[in-house]
């Protein structure tokens, strides 16, 4: 009786705690959502936290049919090219680091997990020095560049312990046949390593798409910037208009929020990847 009570008052406190987070994150999304569909009169009345009077779909016409349309694709350009880059040069730099072993692979390991703990915006200025210098600034792939910087620390992390995990026997194996190690890493290590690249896609897929400071101060064209500018400078034209800032917010966030609901269980899969051995 008594480990029967423990185990419902664990439930429902594991329940509650369920549903407090639920609110708290989800709330925000809710909000957003909801603002999205009020008319500026619905909003100016007072009904900031009802429901919308009527379903008003200008806030998004008046988005759709500005410049923001151009800030998603430059969005994508430049995250899809930086993600892809950054997911090739980490799972070649730590298969080399989890299965081929040479002298400097701890001291250069290291130096990558020690850029995990700079903070990234120290670097702004240099960065800001060489792409002016390689004449790439006011240019979408003058992004790629220090985006690759920041995303590779995490990535070669999760990947080479995932590559540290799958048994040697499959390398060894493919060497006997005759196989070279880029071949063993393309056509054999790099497939098995799914779960490890969803996640690595998926969290600086995150960060190139909400990142701010950087795109800031190396884009000073209009039609070249992303969709975080873009939000900053829809805020300035719109300044009044709550409705529709939330309107350009929701937009922003759907591509993230689908990218990640079809990618989630990679995500945790890989993870969990390594923490518990076979």
């Amino acid at each position: 009786m008594i480990v029967a009570k423990r185990s419902l008052i664990e439930k429902t406190g594991f329940y509650l705690l369920a549903i407090f987070f639920v609110v708290l994150f989800g709330f925000p999304f809710v909000l957003t959502l909801l603002m999205s569909f009020k008319s500026m009169p619905d909003y100016m009345t007072g009904n900031f936290w009802g429901l919308p009077k009527k379903l008003y779909l200008g806030n998004f016409q008046k988005t759709l049919f500005s410049n923001f349309n151009i800030y998603i694709l430059n969005s994508v350009f430049v995250s899809a090219v930086s993600v892809t880059l950054t997911t090739f040069i980490a799972s070649l730099a730590s298969y080399a680091f989890a299965k081929l072993k040479f002298r400097l692979s701890p001291l250069i390991f290291l130096l990558f997990i020690i850029g995990m703990m700079i903070p990234v915006h120290t670097t702004l200025i240099p960065i800001y020095q060489l792409t002016k210098a390689l004449r790439l600034t006011d240019r979408l792939l003058g992004l790629v560049i220090p985006y690759i910087s920041i995303g590779l620390p995490v990535a070669i992390y999760i990947m080479t312990t995932f590559f540290k995990e799958t048994p040697n026997s499959i390398q060894e194996s493919a060497f006997i046949d005759g196989a070279s190690s880029f071949r063993i890493y393309w056509s054999i290590m790099l497939p098995i390593s799914t779960p490890a690249i969803s996640t690595v896609t998926i969290l600086n897929f995150l960060t190139y798409w909400n990142e701010f400071i950087y795109a800031l101060t190396l884009i000073n064209t209009s039609n070249k910037r992303t969709i975080p500018l873009g939000i900053k400078d829809f805020y300035g034209i719109e300044a009044v208009n709550i409705p529709a800032i939330f309107a350009t917010i929701l937009i922003a966030s759907l591509p993230v929020l689908i990218f990640y609901m079809l990618a989630q269980e990679k995500v945790i899969n890989g993870l969990s990847a390594g923490a518990v051995k076979g």
